[in-house]
């Protein structure tokens, strides 16, 4: 297999494990907060801001970068894409049938560039902790009254201006994920990507998200259905705008790749554990045990991440002499 071949594998492997695995996390308030709409329609939209959010990304850049400069510390392998690099998204995909929500920019990137698992990690942790904290103090202080109104009335219709301001915040939200995470998949292609392969790139993209919504967020929606009131519109545009704005800040902050799982499980963790000082529908006991239960996935999938990034060369080593 050339290494041509094996280059657009990657690529494709990547974007297949990615969309599976990151995509319900940064959508899957959009798509529950929406079950009652075609799935086509919710396709149609996220889709038409992928493509322009990639085109300007590459365009702008000037130089052909797909990856919004989240590469830079990353190059491209000297001896090109071989069988070393196409074992992690195969891996991913693996886990994401299981629901593991672990992180594709550990699982990938470490791979090309171990020695950056180190800043990488000490960003992704922070964003975790700042989400969570943040989250805590919204939803505990400023949010509370309109918590509670929410809760009593997630029975009724919401009215058009929510709707609107949901389909605002997906976009800004969407984009935002784009730009942290298109370097997962685009560290399969040379830093200068030809513009014929992010015209192939966009068609990959869109077709993935339209297996995910047609499937309605796969295995990972899971554990965004099991958040109190994900499926309230109102609450799910409150949650993607906090998401958003913290990963424009961490955006704005370094061009170092960061985990955008650890961002979103912790802010739903923060969330969850300020409504159940409020809100009697949210049991505590239960609240600190899916916390748990979400920390030990994320630990398990850096777990993987340092095994892989330590062990993979070598074998790779040892079995290529």
């Amino acid at each position: 297999m050339t290494i041509e071949i094996l280059m657009i594998v990657g690529f494709c492997l990547a974007a297949y494990s990615i969309v599976g695995n990151d995509v319900p996390q940064t959508l899957g308030t959009f798509i529950s907060s929406n079950a009652h709409r075609p799935w086509w329609v919710l396709w149609l939209y996220t889709s038409s801001i992928l493509v322009v959010v990639l085109l300007y990304g590459w365009f702008a850049s000037g130089t052909g970068d797909a990856s919004y400069g989240r590469l830079e510390t990353i190059p491209f392998p000297e001896t090109g894409i071989t069988w070393l690099y196409i074992v992690p998204p195969i891996l991913l995909i693996i886990l994401t049938k299981y629901g593991i929500p672990v992180s594709t920019t550990f699982l990938v990137l470490t791979i090309f560039s171990p020695s950056s698992l180190s800043a990488m990690l000490t960003k992704s942790m922070m964003g975790y902790a700042v989400a969570f904290v943040v989250a805590i103090l919204v939803y505990r202080f400023v949010m509370k009254g309109i918590s509670i109104y929410l809760s009593k009335t997630r029975h009724k219709e919401p009215s058009h201006i929510w709707i609107g301001l949901q389909w605002v915040s997906t976009a800004f939200l969407w984009s935002q994920w784009l730009i942290q995470d298109l370097a997962n998949i685009f560290v399969y292609v040379p830093r200068q990507v030809p513009f014929e392969f992010l015209i192939f790139g966009i068609l990959v993209f869109v077709v993935l998200l339209g297996w995910i919504f047609y499937r309605r967020g796969g295995a990972i929606q899971n554990i965004i259905d099991t958040k109190t009131g994900v499926a309230d519109i109102r609450a799910a545009t409150i949650i993607d705008f906090m998401y958003a704005i913290i990963l424009l800040v961490f955006k704005e902050w370094s061009n170092i790749p960061m985990s955008t799982t650890w961002v979103f499980l912790g802010l739903l963790a923060g969330r969850e554990f300020a409504l159940s000082m409020h809100l009697a529908e949210v049991n505590k006991y239960r609240t600190s045990r899916n916390v748990s239960k979400d920390a030990m996935k994320l630990m398990f999938g850096l777990a993987i991440s340092v095994l892989l990034a330590t062990g993979l060369p070598w074998l790779y080593q040892h079995i290529s002499g």
